[in-house]
């Protein structure tokens, strides 16, 4: 499922996905206490047919409100209300909040070591990575470069501590990634983010590479906030979401 085509906060609304649409619905049950903090959600089968969607679509929705932090998963026992309202997602061992304070410290600065000490090298890998990516058209394959992309932005500073920090958040990075992709359409916006960090690389300009990775954290950062605080509309939707 492709859901970048057309970027958050843009003039065109995004098409919302059926996925978007199911997560929509039990978010907004579960902030409304329709299904209140402790309660068991209903199972997946039961949803599906009250939603008219397919599983996988489903799945998704659960994945996401898991990272929200709204609910847990219990292999054989089914999904429980663990919040009420959004607080900080989580991805992986870490959440969108310590995750992004750790980014500024650590990638600015990559940043700039990057644009004085890269080499051809460096500037051919990423150059090949970021065309392969703006190609790109399946999410996951696209995420997994995402992320294979900042930890060559850290190999090309010549520090390894600096690789080794990314890579120790690399699992965290890709789920967060894929969040953003999925719920706030950032892939194209973040292919030319990436692209404008590449060309102060080239141009070996230490204040422009900083300037371009803040740019990037700073809208991995509105979108989030866009996701988990949405503008709510003052209609609701009419219909079920499709499958």
């Amino acid at each position: 499922m492709n859901l970048s085509d057309s970027q958050t906060g843009g003039p065109v609304p995004r098409r919302v996905s059926a996925m978007e649409a199911v997560l929509t619905h039990l978010r907004d049950a579960i902030e409304r206490g329709d299904h209140a903090v402790g309660d068991k959600l209903p199972s997946e089968a039961e949803l599906c047919r009250r939603l008219e969607v397919s599983r996988p679509v489903l799945r998704e929705a659960l994945r996401a409100l898991q990272a929200m932090g709204l609910t847990v998963s219990r292999t054989g026992k089914g999904t429980f209300v663990v919040a009420a309202t959004v607080q900080d997602p989580t991805f992986g061992d870490y959440t969108a909040g310590d995750l992004l304070e750790v980014r500024r410290h650590v990638e600015l600065p990559v940043a700039g070591y990057a644009a004085v000490r890269r080499t051809s090298e460096d500037l051919d890998r990423l150059t090949r990575l970021l065309d392969r990516m703006e190609r790109e058209t399946d999410t996951t394959a696209w995420v997994a470069m995402d992320t294979v992309f900042h930890i060559a932005v850290a190999e090309a500073s010549q520090n390894p501590v600096f690789r080794r920090v990314i890579e120790e958040i690399r699992d965290a990075l890709a789920r967060q990634s894929a969040f953003l992709n999925e719920l706030g359409g950032r892939r194209e916006q973040s292919d030319r983010e990436h692209r404008a960090i590449l060309e102060a690389l080239a141009d070996g300009s230490e204040h422009d590479a900083v300037d371009a990775m803040a740019h990037h954290l700073d809208r991995v950062e509105t979108t989030l906030a866009s996701i988990l605080r949405p503008e709510r509309a003052d209609t609701p939707t009419k219909g079920r979401p499709e499958s």
